[in-house]
């Protein structure tokens, strides 16, 4: 067995990495720059890389490419603490073997690790699924931002499936994104160059469905005074978005089958059969299966469609996801408005987390939008958000905290970095918490930190295994922490 390499300019990580590697028995060399690697390379070669995205000294992505290019037997594992869809795409299309999130979770990290050791020691193979011509770039913009891991696992799926030409079905609650995905799983397969069109059904008279889906001869109609070439036509080559499918009429939905099926159609009026090259991507906010037992929907079209499945999560299931999302859109309606970004107060931040919005993340950028305009000030305080934004019931401490708060302990949210943006309230369980410490600390009580912080996680398990009915998969990523974390704490907290 040769050596796993890690690479990170973070000194900390590597120390963690090389324990843990120490402790399982696999050898290791740590390296804080790409080009040390690159030079050693030329010498040895190991059975697997982990390395970090961003370095002053160079790129992951660069990294994985020319590993990639001279060395495609290597598994190549990407780290990063700035998770995006670009650098999760740029990853996978980059040939990695897998794509993991700072910070993780070191029981996952390292059994990642022992199953690309025993996949490249078994098979001395491991099969890029993406070719490496994409490149991360700073420049190119983030269709969708998130660190929870619901929006990391879209990410990943986004870079698996770009390539593949399979009809994928994206479903979600409105405002969730799901126009967003389907353009970076075109923007990032082989059908880049060709055109993108999207229809939604939901915004187009019934009448004029089949007209636009499939275009028409002059003088099919009374009002055909041209040809028309329909969405089908113009997406020829390319992807074709079909958004709200759900409100595709019955009588249509054979005719949308047979194109899936054979790439052939005919426009309204004409006798020349036509036939399109098209990969077909759709959504629905209504509930499919739901349609297809009233009858509503076509069993086989449904099945069509649904090769592959993406559910986009709502926002109140990535609420830690809000801060990074109010900043990175305060900063977008700035630049359209040419003006200043604003802050926002820790405070309005904590409305704005504790609000119920159901339209979801679009209903968030409107918002950002909205107070960029109207707020003359620089910080955006909670008084200054409109009544009808406060979607929410606040508890007794929520209102203490905004009555009583001292304008001298107020931190701009700008002055934050945006990985560790986080609310900071005063409540009422923290107080309690407080209580209870100090009455331990003064009556001199050992082991006070891991007694209080054991009965904390616990807590929080046993609430979270409560809401999912004992589904451990779905707590973990409600709570944000590994599968394996929880597995383990569930034993060791004795968790029935």
């Amino acid at each position: 067995m040769r050596a796993v390499w890690i690479v990170d300019d973070d000194q900390s990580i590597r120390w963690v990495l090389e324990k843990s590697l120490a402790r399982e028995g696999i050898p290791f060399k740590s390296f804080s720059n790409p080009d040390d690697v690159l030079d050693l390379l030329e010498k040895e070669k190991p059975q697997v890389i982990i390395s970090d995205i961003r370095m002053p000294k160079g790129s992951g992505i660069t990294l994985l490419q020319q590993i990639k290019q001279d060395f495609p037997k290597i598994p190549v594992i990407i780290m990063t603490a700035f998770s995006d869809m670009e650098s999760a795409v740029s990853a996978f299309q980059g040939g990695a073997f897998e794509y993991i999130t700072k910070p993780f979770d070191i029981g996952e990290v390292i059994a990642l690790i022992t199953r690309a050791v025993n996949e490249s020691i078994s098979l001395e193979v491991v099969k890029t699924q993406f070719a490496p011509n994409m490149v991360a770039s700073s420049s190119m913009p983030t269709e969708l931002i998130g660190q929870a891991p619901s929006m990391q696992e879209i990410f990943r799926a986004v870079g698996r499936l770009a390539q593949s030409n399979a009809s994928i079905l994206i479903t979600g609650e409105s405002g969730t994104g799901k126009e967003l995905v389907a353009r970076a799983l075109h923007r990032h397969g082989d059908r880049s160059s060709a055109p993108f069109i999207e229809f939604n059904l939901a915004k187009i008279s019934k009448d004029s469905i089949e007209a636009e889906l499939f275009g028409y001869e002059r003088g099919a109609f009374a009002n055909a005074a041209t040809m028309k070439r329909g969405c089908f036509e113009q997406a020829d080559g390319g992807t074709l978005f079909l958004d709200e499918v759900g409100d595709l009429p019955l009588e249509l939905q054979g005719t949308l089958l047979r194109l899936i099926e054979d790439g052939r159609f005919h426009r309204i009026g004409g006798q020349q059969e036509l036939k399109c090259n098209v990969r077909f991507i759709a959504s629905s906010f209504k509930n499919l299966e739901a349609l297809v037992a009233s009858g509503q929907f076509r069993e086989d079209l449904f099945h069509r469609l649904n090769v592959i499945r993406l559910r986009l999560p709502a926002l109140r299931e990535r609420k830690e996801d809000i801060p990074i999302l109010t900043q990175h859109f305060l900063m977008m309606s700035a630049r359209e408005l040419n003006v200043k970004p604003k802050i926002l107060n820790p405070l309005t931040l904590d409305i704005l987390s504790m609000m119920q919005l159901p339209g979801n993340v679009r209903e968030l950028q409107n918002i950002c939008h909205r107070l960029t305009v109207m707020v003359s000030a620089q910080e955006i305080m909670p008084k200054d958000l409109p009544k009808d934004f406060h979607q929410f019931t606040p508890t007794n401490s929520s209102v203490n905290s905004l009555d009583y708060v001292n304008p001298e302990n107020i931190i701009p949210v700008a002055a934050i970095p945006k990985q560790v943006i986080q609310p900071s309230s005063s409540s009422s369980w923290e107080s309690g918490l407080k209580t209870v410490a100090k009455k331990m600390l003064e009556a001199n009580n050992e082991g006070i930190y891991q007694e209080l912080l054991n009965k904390f996680e616990k807590s929080l398990i046993e609430t979270a295994l409560e809401v999912t009915r004992g589904r451990k998969v779905e707590a973990a990523e409600r709570l944000g922490i590994g599968r394996n974390t929880i597995t383990r704490k569930v034993q060791e907290l004795n968790i029935l």
